[in-house]
């Protein structure tokens, strides 16, 4: 650790202290190993602004070993080629076992990189990446392929389900452990191995989780973890022609680069990108749940959600009611460290960079006449050396402002009336995102209804924000493409072989 954090911090653990006294060096074949060039980057806590961490900076040259290693590791080592099906689950399962018991060291990596709470990151963050990896660890022996009933009497046909080989996973900033685990489970369920690249504001809990799966049993260059910038080792694994897949979570700026990145050896790519999610409040709603939940659509996570529901549209009978209401459940809400003693209901945005990039957003739709029911500003006082924003609520905006159609990725909402089902529909998918999307009715035809009619990959009706291992997640349009999760992560880390054998 660089430099004392403050002492209204919650102390802590000697493992952390252990773990950030040192430079933190990228994780390949096995061992951490210092970068090529040895050239070091720092990470900062969103909270203070102080220096946190030195982590090993990988460039290209360390890709290169990276993608080495773990294609021996899958050409010639004991992950795919030796070992059973049922030995996978153990490791897979073990791994999930030693997130929870090193669940208080992770959450406390987690709060300190990006800047959420801690009781967050220990009640969501930690506890769901466990559950992914439970969840996925069930998946290696039920990979299986069919046999085909072909018109040919003499043939019989069969298909196999086989790894893609070596994968790089790339994983935002906003949830740092929990996303990453959203690839790199079903990605080694499959057989695959893998080279997981964190977003360089928050590469600590991956990298800490690194040397948690030697504990579990992975053979080396089976799990590897390349810290650095995404235009060096981001942009070296997306071309290296030694990387069978790319599983990226991001914006739709970078995806572009990454789908032209690949052409190299024309390598699979399933992306996942971002959304300006419309979340629609009916009058015959439960308003007080609409409230509550549509509240925390947009400010859980301080909005640094890909489905944050960031367009909120109210049925204009009840538009001044539901605002009054989430204007008074937003002064409700504490903002503060992540690591506060105190503990917080949000923290701050993760970086300098995000929070000069949603006061832009903010201060333009003030000058265009949005009315901030709430917030409008960067939050000062004991605040002002961290990246803290209001919670913001604006009205009097219209479909066609930036701060109406760009996702903002901040703690930000827009609010309009609407006055039918046929004028929201159309107003609701109006966007060059796809996402998720929501409503709040007690009307279940209408509900259902709308549920085909909305254009995005998940739709939540009189709740946001639900995910669960089991059930696919992704996004239409320039949300991305592929899904993550359920049965359909499994085929995006496979390939299917057909199998032809003459039998006479």
């Amino acid at each position: 650790m660089i430099d004392s954090l403050p002492e209204t911090y919650i102390p802590l653990l000697p493992e952390v202290k252990a773990f950030l006294s040192q430079p933190v060096m990228p994780y390949i074949g096995g061992r951490y190993v210092a970068p090529r060039s040895e050239q070091v980057f720092e990470t900062y806590d969103p909270s203070s602004g102080r220096r946190l961490a030195q982590v090993g900076r990988a460039q290209k040259d360390d890709a290169d070993v990276a993608v080495k290693a773990a294609r021996a590791a899958f050409d010639q080592g004991d992950w795919w080629l030796k070992m059973s099906p049922a030995d996978r689950s153990k490791c897979i399962w073990r791994l999930a076992e030693l997130i929870e018991k090193h669940g208080a060291v992770l959450a406390q990596l987690d709060s300190l990189d990006n800047g959420k709470p801690l009781e967050t990151t220990r009640t969501v963050d930690v506890p769901l990446s466990a559950d992914h990896l439970y969840y996925y660890a069930g998946w290696p022996p039920r990979i299986e392929g069919s046999t085909i009933p072909v018109s040919q009497h003499t043939m019989f046909n069969y298909t196999l389900r086989e790894p893609v080989g070596v994968v790089g996973l790339i994983s935002p900033w906003n949830y740092p452990l929990l996303m990453a685990t959203w690839k790199f489970a079903p990605a080694l369920a499959a057989g695959n191995c893998v080279i997981v690249k964190p977003a360089e504001q928050t590469p600590l809990s991956a990298l800490y989780l690194a040397r948690l799966t030697e504990e579990a049993g992975f053979p080396p260059g089976v799990f590897n973890v390349l810290p650095g910038y995404g235009e060096e080792a981001g942009a070296a694994l997306v071309e290296h022609h030694g990387v069978d897949k790319i599983g990226f979570t991001g914006s739709v700026e970078v995806a572009r680069k990454i789908v032209q990145g690949s052409t190299g050896n024309l390598k699979r790519v399933s992306l996942e990108l971002g959304g300006k999610s419309p979340n629609i409040v009916f009058a015959d709603a439960d308003l007080e749940r609409a409230v509550v939940g549509s509240t925390w659509a947009i400010f859980g996570n301080n909005g640094q959600s890909c489905t944050a529901g960031s367009r909120l549209y109210i049925e204009r009978s009840v538009f001044d009611q539901v605002i009054a209401g989430m204007k008074e459940e937003t002064r409700k809400i504490r903002v503060g460290p992540g690591m506060a003693q105190q503990q917080p209901d949000l923290g701050p945005v993760v970086s300098d960079e995000q929070l000069g990039r949603v006061m832009g957003y903010v201060h333009e739709a003030l000058e265009q006449g949005a009315q901030a029911v709430t917030g409008g500003a960067r939050m000062g006082g004991l605040l002002q050396d961290g990246y803290f924003i209001e919670p913001t609520i604006f009205t009097n905006v219209t479909d066609d402002l930036r701060v109406s159609r760009e996702e903002i990725f901040g703690p930000v909402v827009c609010a309009m009336p609407f006055d039918d089902v046929e004028e929201i529909i159309g107003r609701a998918n109006d966007t060059e995102f796809g996402l998720a999307a929501g409503l709040w009715t007690t009307d279940v035809r209408k509900a259902h209804s709308l549920a085909k009619a909305l254009r995005a990959g998940t739709i939540w009706i009189n709740t946001w924000g639900d995910t669960e291992a089991a059930s696919p997640f992704g996004g239409y349009k320039q949300s991305g493409y592929g899904r993550e999760m359920g049965k359909e992560a499994i085929d995006l880390y496979t390939e299917v072989k057909s199998v032809w054998l003459k039998t006479n």
